[in-house]
Protein backbone atom coordinates (compact mmCIF):
# COMPACT_ATOMS: atom_id res chain seq x y z
CA UNK A 1 0.00 0.00 0.00
CA UNK A 2 1.44 3.33 -0.72
CA UNK A 3 0.16 7.08 -1.82
CA UNK A 4 0.95 8.26 -5.15
CA UNK A 5 0.42 12.31 -6.42
CA UNK A 6 -1.80 13.58 -9.09
CA UNK A 7 -2.59 10.11 -11.67
CA UNK A 8 -4.35 10.22 -14.71
CA UNK A 9 -5.14 12.41 -17.68
CA UNK A 10 -8.22 14.72 -16.83
CA UNK A 11 -8.14 13.85 -13.48
CA UNK A 12 -4.46 14.71 -12.47
CA UNK A 13 -5.22 18.44 -11.65
CA UNK A 14 -8.02 17.55 -9.10
CA UNK A 15 -6.44 14.40 -7.38
CA UNK A 16 -4.17 15.09 -4.41
CA UNK A 17 -3.31 11.83 -2.96
CA UNK A 18 -4.25 8.41 -4.17
CA UNK A 19 -4.13 5.65 -1.36
CA UNK A 20 -4.26 2.11 -2.49
CA UNK A 21 -5.87 -0.90 -0.26
CA UNK A 22 -3.95 -3.98 -0.69
CA UNK A 23 -5.77 -6.90 -0.68
CA UNK A 24 -4.23 -9.22 -3.70
CA UNK A 25 -7.06 -9.23 -6.48
CA UNK A 26 -9.37 -7.15 -4.85
CA UNK A 27 -7.27 -4.28 -4.05
CA UNK A 28 -8.32 -0.61 -5.22
CA UNK A 29 -7.30 2.80 -5.01
CA UNK A 30 -8.93 5.50 -2.64
CA UNK A 31 -8.26 8.95 -4.79
CA UNK A 32 -8.67 12.10 -2.70
CA UNK A 33 -8.65 15.93 -3.94
CA UNK A 34 -10.87 18.65 -5.38
CA UNK A 35 -13.57 18.33 -7.58
CA UNK A 36 -13.39 14.76 -8.43
CA UNK A 37 -17.02 14.54 -8.79
CA UNK A 38 -16.80 17.08 -11.81
CA UNK A 39 -14.71 14.12 -13.43
CA UNK A 40 -15.85 11.14 -12.11
CA UNK A 41 -16.47 9.76 -15.89
CA UNK A 42 -12.85 9.23 -16.05
CA UNK A 43 -12.38 7.24 -13.25
CA UNK A 44 -14.72 4.54 -14.15
CA UNK A 45 -13.20 4.77 -17.88
CA UNK A 46 -10.05 3.94 -15.81
CA UNK A 47 -11.53 0.72 -14.00
CA UNK A 48 -13.53 -0.15 -17.37
CA UNK A 49 -17.26 -1.05 -15.42
CA UNK A 50 -19.98 -2.05 -18.00
CA UNK A 51 -21.85 0.97 -19.09
CA UNK A 52 -25.45 0.40 -17.25
CA UNK A 53 -24.64 1.69 -13.00
CA UNK A 54 -27.42 2.56 -10.55
CA UNK A 55 -26.36 5.89 -8.87
CA UNK A 56 -28.09 5.92 -5.19
CA UNK A 57 -28.54 8.85 -3.20
CA UNK A 58 -29.95 9.90 -0.50
CA UNK A 59 -32.70 12.93 -0.73
CA UNK A 60 -30.91 15.53 0.27
CA UNK A 61 -27.37 14.79 -1.38
CA UNK A 62 -28.99 14.21 -4.68
CA UNK A 63 -30.44 17.40 -4.56
CA UNK A 64 -26.92 19.20 -4.50
CA UNK A 65 -24.91 16.38 -6.56
CA UNK A 66 -26.69 13.67 -8.36
CA UNK A 67 -27.46 15.52 -11.56
CA UNK A 68 -23.85 16.79 -11.68
CA UNK A 69 -22.38 12.97 -11.12
CA UNK A 70 -25.09 11.66 -13.78
CA UNK A 71 -24.26 14.43 -16.53
CA UNK A 72 -20.18 13.34 -15.59
CA UNK A 73 -21.50 9.65 -16.66
CA UNK A 74 -23.43 10.51 -19.37
CA UNK A 75 -20.58 12.54 -21.18
CA UNK A 76 -18.24 9.37 -20.36
CA UNK A 77 -21.24 7.54 -22.70
CA UNK A 78 -22.22 5.84 -19.39
CA UNK A 79 -26.08 4.55 -18.59
CA UNK A 80 -26.98 5.68 -15.40
CA UNK A 81 -29.98 4.96 -13.51
CA UNK A 82 -30.33 7.61 -10.45
CA UNK A 83 -31.92 5.90 -7.36
CA UNK A 84 -33.02 8.26 -4.42
CA UNK A 85 -34.06 7.34 -0.97
CA UNK A 86 -35.31 9.33 1.65
CA UNK A 87 -32.30 10.15 4.37
CA UNK A 88 -31.50 9.28 7.54
CA UNK A 89 -30.97 5.70 9.19
CA UNK A 90 -33.96 4.81 9.08
CA UNK A 91 -33.64 3.72 5.18
CA UNK A 92 -30.12 1.20 5.95
CA UNK A 93 -33.18 -1.15 6.14
CA UNK A 94 -34.55 -4.26 4.04
CA UNK A 95 -37.07 -2.65 3.23
CA UNK A 96 -35.32 -0.19 1.22
CA UNK A 97 -33.29 -2.47 0.03
CA UNK A 98 -36.09 -4.47 -1.84
CA UNK A 99 -37.40 -0.95 -2.93
CA UNK A 100 -33.62 -0.71 -5.17
CA UNK A 101 -33.82 -4.06 -5.99
CA UNK A 102 -37.12 -3.58 -7.86
CA UNK A 103 -35.20 -0.27 -9.59
CA UNK A 104 -32.37 -2.48 -10.74
CA UNK A 105 -34.09 -5.31 -12.35
CA UNK A 106 -36.50 -2.59 -13.90
CA UNK A 107 -33.89 -1.15 -15.44
CA UNK A 108 -32.36 -4.91 -16.44
CA UNK A 109 -28.99 -4.15 -14.84
CA UNK A 110 -26.99 -7.48 -15.15
CA UNK A 111 -23.50 -9.22 -13.76
CA UNK A 112 -21.56 -6.52 -15.90
CA UNK A 113 -23.05 -3.15 -14.07
CA UNK A 114 -22.44 -1.60 -11.28
CA UNK A 115 -24.21 -0.02 -8.45
CA UNK A 116 -22.59 3.22 -7.15
CA UNK A 117 -23.05 5.08 -3.59
CA UNK A 118 -23.43 9.04 -4.20
CA UNK A 119 -23.79 9.78 -0.35
CA UNK A 120 -22.76 9.49 3.67
CA UNK A 121 -22.18 6.26 5.28
CA UNK A 122 -26.16 5.50 5.37
CA UNK A 123 -26.00 5.26 1.64
CA UNK A 124 -22.97 3.79 1.25
CA UNK A 125 -24.06 0.65 3.82
CA UNK A 126 -27.08 0.24 2.12
CA UNK A 127 -25.82 0.53 -1.58
CA UNK A 128 -23.06 -1.57 -1.09
CA UNK A 129 -25.62 -4.09 0.70
CA UNK A 130 -27.84 -3.87 -2.42
CA UNK A 131 -24.44 -4.72 -4.62
CA UNK A 132 -23.18 -7.49 -2.04
CA UNK A 133 -26.42 -9.50 -3.10
CA UNK A 134 -27.74 -8.52 -6.56
CA UNK A 135 -27.58 -11.15 -9.09
CA UNK A 136 -25.11 -12.78 -5.84
CA UNK A 137 -22.34 -9.68 -6.22
CA UNK A 138 -22.18 -6.61 -9.14
CA UNK A 139 -19.67 -3.81 -8.87
CA UNK A 140 -19.58 -1.37 -6.62
CA UNK A 141 -18.50 2.04 -6.08
CA UNK A 142 -18.16 4.38 -3.61
CA UNK A 143 -18.78 8.04 -3.50
CA UNK A 144 -18.73 9.41 -0.20
CA UNK A 145 -19.89 12.42 0.53
CA UNK A 146 -19.47 13.49 4.12
CA UNK A 147 -16.22 13.15 6.10
CA UNK A 148 -17.53 10.17 7.78
CA UNK A 149 -17.90 8.77 5.16
CA UNK A 150 -14.61 9.64 3.66
CA UNK A 151 -12.38 8.14 6.48
CA UNK A 152 -14.69 5.56 7.99
CA UNK A 153 -17.18 4.17 5.88
CA UNK A 154 -16.35 4.39 2.53
CA UNK A 155 -13.28 2.04 2.83
CA UNK A 156 -12.90 -1.39 3.92
CA UNK A 157 -15.50 -3.13 1.96
CA UNK A 158 -18.13 -3.28 5.00
CA UNK A 159 -21.71 -3.38 4.05
CA UNK A 160 -25.29 -3.89 5.79
CA UNK A 161 -28.19 -3.15 6.91
CA UNK A 162 -29.99 -2.44 10.36
CA UNK A 163 -32.43 -4.63 12.02
CA UNK A 164 -34.62 -3.44 14.76
CA UNK A 165 -33.04 -4.88 17.15
CA UNK A 166 -29.49 -3.75 16.08
CA UNK A 167 -27.17 -1.85 14.03
CA UNK A 168 -25.83 -3.60 11.32
CA UNK A 169 -26.43 -7.18 11.82
CA UNK A 170 -27.55 -7.85 8.45
CA UNK A 171 -24.18 -7.56 6.16
CA UNK A 172 -21.47 -8.60 3.82
CA UNK A 173 -18.08 -8.07 3.18
CA UNK A 174 -18.09 -6.42 -0.50
CA UNK A 175 -15.26 -3.79 -1.89
CA UNK A 176 -15.66 -1.34 -4.07
CA UNK A 177 -14.17 -1.17 -7.16
CA UNK A 178 -12.54 2.98 -6.09
CA UNK A 179 -13.17 5.22 -3.94
CA UNK A 180 -13.39 8.64 -5.11
CA UNK A 181 -13.40 11.12 -2.05
CA UNK A 182 -13.86 15.08 -3.21
CA UNK A 183 -13.37 17.47 -0.06
CA UNK A 184 -14.99 20.15 -1.83
CA UNK A 185 -18.41 18.74 -0.71
CA UNK A 186 -17.54 19.47 3.04
CA UNK A 187 -18.28 23.07 1.47
CA UNK A 188 -22.05 21.99 1.96
CA UNK A 189 -21.78 19.67 4.52
CA UNK A 190 -24.24 20.56 7.99
CA UNK A 191 -21.45 21.88 10.65
CA UNK A 192 -23.15 18.66 12.93
CA UNK A 193 -22.67 16.15 10.38
CA UNK A 194 -18.64 17.61 9.68
CA UNK A 195 -18.13 17.67 13.43
CA UNK A 196 -19.59 14.07 14.05
CA UNK A 197 -17.57 13.28 11.55
CA UNK A 198 -14.49 14.11 12.82
CA UNK A 199 -14.78 11.95 15.89
CA UNK A 200 -13.77 9.18 13.69
CA UNK A 201 -10.10 11.12 12.34
CA UNK A 202 -10.09 11.70 16.46
CA UNK A 203 -10.60 7.51 16.90
CA UNK A 204 -7.89 6.45 14.41
CA UNK A 205 -5.44 8.68 16.12
CA UNK A 206 -6.09 6.97 19.46
CA UNK A 207 -5.94 3.45 17.57
CA UNK A 208 -2.93 4.09 15.71
CA UNK A 209 -0.90 7.60 15.70
CA UNK A 210 -0.47 9.90 17.94
CA UNK A 211 1.12 12.01 15.88
CA UNK A 212 -2.09 12.89 14.06
CA UNK A 213 -3.64 13.02 17.49
CA UNK A 214 -1.34 15.75 17.46
CA UNK A 215 -2.30 17.02 14.59
CA UNK A 216 -5.71 17.09 15.82
CA UNK A 217 -5.08 19.02 18.91
CA UNK A 218 -3.30 21.43 17.09
CA UNK A 219 -5.92 21.94 14.34
CA UNK A 220 -8.93 20.84 15.47
CA UNK A 221 -10.04 24.45 16.11
CA UNK A 222 -9.52 25.61 12.52
CA UNK A 223 -11.33 22.42 11.38
CA UNK A 224 -14.08 22.84 13.33
CA UNK A 225 -14.20 26.77 12.06
CA UNK A 226 -14.44 25.91 9.21
CA UNK A 227 -11.02 28.08 8.23
CA UNK A 228 -9.17 25.21 7.04
CA UNK A 229 -7.98 25.22 3.43
CA UNK A 230 -8.81 22.38 0.85
CA UNK A 231 -5.44 21.31 1.08
CA UNK A 232 -5.49 20.57 4.69
CA UNK A 233 -8.78 18.41 4.61
CA UNK A 234 -7.34 16.24 2.24
CA UNK A 235 -4.46 16.05 4.30
CA UNK A 236 -6.28 14.70 7.19
CA UNK A 237 -8.73 12.79 5.36
CA UNK A 238 -5.24 11.07 2.97
CA UNK A 239 -4.01 10.44 6.88
CA UNK A 240 -7.31 8.80 7.93
CA UNK A 241 -7.72 6.59 4.87
CA UNK A 242 -4.20 5.16 5.28
CA UNK A 243 -5.01 4.04 8.65
CA UNK A 244 -7.74 2.60 7.48
CA UNK A 245 -6.44 0.76 4.87
CA UNK A 246 -3.25 -0.63 6.73
CA UNK A 247 -5.63 -2.12 8.69
CA UNK A 248 -8.10 -3.57 6.13
CA UNK A 249 -5.46 -4.87 3.88
CA UNK A 250 -4.10 -7.09 7.13
CA UNK A 251 -7.45 -8.26 8.69
CA UNK A 252 -10.10 -8.05 5.54
CA UNK A 253 -12.58 -9.74 7.61
CA UNK A 254 -11.80 -9.42 10.99
CA UNK A 255 -10.55 -12.94 11.34
CA UNK A 256 -7.45 -12.38 13.51
CA UNK A 257 -9.14 -9.82 15.32
CA UNK A 258 -6.87 -6.80 14.05
CA UNK A 259 -9.99 -5.07 12.49
CA UNK A 260 -11.91 -5.14 15.55
CA UNK A 261 -9.51 -1.90 17.04
CA UNK A 262 -11.61 0.32 14.41
CA UNK A 263 -14.27 -0.68 16.55
CA UNK A 264 -12.75 1.80 19.71
CA UNK A 265 -15.97 3.97 20.91
CA UNK A 266 -18.26 1.74 18.98
CA UNK A 267 -19.23 -0.86 22.37
CA UNK A 268 -21.25 1.57 23.95
CA UNK A 269 -21.49 4.15 20.80
CA UNK A 270 -23.63 1.82 18.86
CA UNK A 271 -25.58 0.70 22.68
CA UNK A 272 -26.51 4.51 22.41
CA UNK A 273 -27.99 4.89 19.09
CA UNK A 274 -30.26 1.30 18.89
CA UNK A 275 -31.81 2.63 22.62
CA UNK A 276 -32.27 6.33 20.73
CA UNK A 277 -34.00 4.78 17.73
CA UNK A 278 -30.93 6.03 15.50
CA UNK A 279 -32.37 9.74 16.50
CA UNK A 280 -30.54 11.34 19.10
CA UNK A 281 -27.16 10.66 18.19
CA UNK A 282 -25.07 11.17 14.69
CA UNK A 283 -22.62 7.98 14.61
CA UNK A 284 -19.45 10.13 15.79
CA UNK A 285 -21.48 11.78 18.38
CA UNK A 286 -22.59 8.09 19.70
CA UNK A 287 -18.51 6.85 19.20
CA UNK A 288 -17.48 10.04 20.42
CA UNK A 289 -18.96 9.18 24.04
CA UNK A 290 -18.18 5.71 24.00
CA UNK A 291 -14.51 6.40 23.94
CA UNK A 292 -15.26 8.32 26.87
CA UNK A 293 -16.47 5.50 28.35
CA UNK A 294 -13.31 3.41 26.68
CA UNK A 295 -11.19 5.83 28.44
CA UNK A 296 -12.59 5.76 31.84
CA UNK A 297 -12.63 1.50 31.58
CA UNK A 298 -8.97 1.51 30.63
CA UNK A 299 -7.88 3.93 33.35
CA UNK A 300 -9.66 1.79 35.66
CA UNK A 301 -7.92 -1.13 34.24
CA UNK A 302 -4.33 0.59 34.96
CA UNK A 303 -4.46 0.40 30.82
CA UNK A 304 -4.28 4.23 30.16
CA UNK A 305 -2.53 6.74 32.12
CA UNK A 306 -4.52 9.40 33.25
CA UNK A 307 -2.42 11.95 31.56
CA UNK A 308 -3.83 10.52 28.21
CA UNK A 309 -6.86 9.93 29.07
CA UNK A 310 -7.37 13.85 29.69
CA UNK A 311 -5.94 13.99 26.44
CA UNK A 312 -8.44 12.14 25.16
CA UNK A 313 -11.01 13.65 26.70
CA UNK A 314 -10.13 17.44 26.46
CA UNK A 315 -9.83 17.09 22.39
CA UNK A 316 -13.15 15.17 22.52
CA UNK A 317 -14.72 17.86 24.49
CA UNK A 318 -13.89 20.10 21.48
CA UNK A 319 -17.19 18.68 19.94
CA UNK A 320 -20.89 19.52 21.07
CA UNK A 321 -22.67 16.13 22.11
CA UNK A 322 -26.43 15.28 22.87
CA UNK A 323 -26.71 14.13 26.40
CA UNK A 324 -27.48 11.06 27.63
CA UNK A 325 -31.10 11.56 29.25
CA UNK A 326 -33.95 9.03 29.76
CA UNK A 327 -31.09 5.90 29.20
CA UNK A 328 -30.61 3.69 32.15
CA UNK A 329 -27.27 1.98 32.94
CA UNK A 330 -29.33 -1.81 32.57
CA UNK A 331 -31.03 -0.35 28.98
CA UNK A 332 -27.18 0.23 27.84
CA UNK A 333 -25.77 -3.71 29.36
CA UNK A 334 -28.56 -5.06 27.66
CA UNK A 335 -28.34 -3.72 24.17
CA UNK A 336 -24.58 -3.92 24.12
CA UNK A 337 -25.39 -7.74 24.34
CA UNK A 338 -27.46 -7.48 21.57
CA UNK A 339 -24.93 -6.32 19.18
CA UNK A 340 -22.54 -8.11 16.50
CA UNK A 341 -19.02 -7.45 18.57
CA UNK A 342 -20.23 -10.10 21.09
CA UNK A 343 -18.79 -13.45 20.70
CA UNK A 344 -20.05 -16.47 22.84
CA UNK A 345 -21.62 -14.49 25.21
CA UNK A 346 -18.72 -12.19 25.97
CA UNK A 347 -18.55 -8.22 25.31
CA UNK A 348 -15.50 -7.31 23.59
CA UNK A 349 -14.21 -3.29 24.17
CA UNK A 350 -11.50 -2.04 22.46
CA UNK A 351 -9.68 -0.06 25.41
CA UNK A 352 -6.25 1.92 24.89
CA UNK A 353 -2.81 1.65 26.45
CA UNK A 354 -1.84 4.90 25.33
CA UNK A 355 -2.30 7.70 22.28
CA UNK A 356 -2.26 5.65 19.22
CA UNK A 357 -2.16 1.84 20.67
CA UNK A 358 -4.78 0.10 21.55
CA UNK A 359 -6.21 -3.95 22.41
CA UNK A 360 -9.37 -5.64 22.33
CA UNK A 361 -10.25 -6.79 25.68
CA UNK A 362 -13.11 -9.37 26.75
CA UNK A 363 -12.73 -9.08 30.50
CA UNK A 364 -14.73 -5.83 31.26
CA UNK A 365 -17.00 -6.77 34.51
CA UNK A 366 -20.28 -4.46 34.59
CA UNK A 367 -19.18 -2.29 37.57
CA UNK A 368 -16.21 -1.27 35.17
CA UNK A 369 -18.56 -0.69 32.41
CA UNK A 370 -20.85 1.20 34.93
CA UNK A 371 -17.93 3.45 35.93
CA UNK A 372 -17.55 4.21 32.28
CA UNK A 373 -20.90 5.17 31.66
CA UNK A 374 -20.68 7.31 35.07
CA UNK A 375 -17.53 8.90 33.73
CA UNK A 376 -19.57 9.94 30.40
CA UNK A 377 -22.10 11.50 32.54
CA UNK A 378 -19.47 13.88 34.06
CA UNK A 379 -17.88 14.10 31.00
CA UNK A 380 -21.43 15.84 29.22
CA UNK A 381 -22.09 17.93 32.80
CA UNK A 382 -19.03 19.71 31.79
CA UNK A 383 -19.60 20.29 28.24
Amino acid sequence: MGETQGQGVRVAMSILYTVHVDLGPRSYPVYIGHDILMEVGDLFRRHTLGRKMAVVSDENVARLYLGEVVEALREAEYKPVPVVVPPGEASKSVEVADRIYEHLILARLDRGSTVVALGGGMVGDLAGFVAATFLRGIAFVQLPTSFLAFVDASVGGKVAVNHRLGKNLIGAFHQPRFVAIDVAVLRTLPERELRAGLVEAVKHSVIRDEELFGFLEENVERLLAGEASPELWAELVARNVRIKAEVVSQDEREESGLRMILNYGHTVGHALETLTGYSRFLHGEAVALGMVAAGAIAQEKGLLSSEDRSRQDRLLSKFPLPGMEGISDDEVFEQMHSDKKVREGMVRFVLARRIGCVEVREDVEEDEVKKGLEAVRKFLKKA
